[in-house]
């Protein structure tokens, strides 16, 4: 789908308003939509500007993802080869050790990483679960490692667990609009997701949270996405925008592919209407050439996952991300601060 471009004029308009930036009052959709349709060099711009007067722009946030649970997951998310219900050849394991898990915490925070993410495959965790989840958050967070964790939907009890242990950020995404929601997924109403997220909040952890762009959704239902995030009050501390990955034996395996500029134009909205939030260009960047990567940063990109591995899909390697954030003269965040 290739984004249509509004007239000049018009462009202007949003332009000018966005340079108000007047955080009364909510995005609507249907500004969030001519957003992504102003012209390219417009909407970079502004973008720009804007990740310029909240951050330095040549710094970004290094995260690693491990998955701590995989496979077997009692959900049927389309795009997800853990689900039970696809047959992607992701075989049901066991919970990993908490040993195995700080071993990897402390290779990862050698590799220059300064976040660390545990990741599980199942609708929610049990009390069993919590209790191992509770003791490798404290021993990661004991490394000098921000600690994130995305463990499916969480009780009251489960996020105070968790914060007591010392989680900084909670991952659960929205994955798409309320609109687009059940051609993606049929077990977990959008409200479970929003219901999470809320109890994160009132825990006192940090919310990380975004969504999958390229899963057939159009551009109004792309831009319905982006108004849930920005609207939240406040709006994700992290936000990953991840572009879809295809993977065989999955429902959305022949999905056809999003323009690359589209996703760039994803990115640089995210970052104008969360101007304060790390924009992470998280899953599909294994398939991104360095020159669209290099795009998603000057849209505001500031964070990335890093590493060989996100969950069960590839991602690009350290050396590779070295190399790349060493030709555009970027750093992680931690060597500066």
């Amino acid at each position: 789908m290739n984004t249509p471009i509004i007239p000049q004029t018009q462009a202007i308009e949003f332009v000018r308003k966005v340079a108000r930036d007047d955080s009364t009052q909510g995005w609507r959709v249907a500004e969030i939509e001519a957003l992504l349709q102003l012209p390219f060099a417009d909407l970079l711009y502004r973008a720009q500007q804007i990740h310029r007067e909240h951050f330095d722009p040549n710094a970004v946030q290094l995260s690693t993802l491990l998955s701590i649970k995989t496979g077997g997951c009692s959900e049927d998310c389309g795009y997800c080869p853990q689900s039970a219900f696809h047959n992607a050849g992701v075989e049901n394991k066991k919970m990993l050790d908490v040993s195995e898990v700080v071993k990897a915490a402390k290779a990862a925070q050698d590799a220059g990483a300064d976040r660390f993410c545990m990741g599980a495959a199942w609708r929610e965790p049990s009390e069993e679960d919590m209790a191992a989840v509770v003791e490798m958050v404290k021993e990661v967070r004991a490394l000098g490692m921000e600690t994130c964790a995305t463990l499916g939907m969480l009780s009251d009890e489960q996020t105070e667990q968790l914060r007591a242990a010392g989680l900084d950020y909670y991952n659960h995404n929205l994955d798409t609009t309320p609109e687009f929601y059940g051609n993606i997924i049929s077990t977990r109403d959008y409200q479970d997701r929003l219901d999470t997220l809320e109890r994160v909040r009132k825990a006192g952890m940090h919310v990380c949270s975004g969504g999958i762009v390229g899963m057939g959704e159009s551009l109004t239902q792309r831009a319905g996405l982006i108004a849930q995030l920005a609207n939240m009050n406040p709006y994700p501390e992290s936000v990953p925008i991840n572009n879809l990955v295809k993977v065989e034996g999955t429902p959305l395996a022949d999905q056809a592919e999003i323009d690359p500029l589209d996703f760039v134009r994803t990115i640089a909205v995210a970052r104008i209407t969360m101007p304060t939030a790390r924009v992470r260009l998280s899953a599909g960047r294994q398939q991104m050439s360095d020159a669209v990567q290099a795009l998603c940063f000057l849209a505001g990109a500031n964070s990335i996952f890093y590493g060989e591995q996100l969950l069960t899909t590839g991602n690009p390697e350290v050396e590779r991300d070295r190399a790349l954030m060493d030709k555009l003269g970027m750093y992680p965040f931690a060597d500066k601060h």
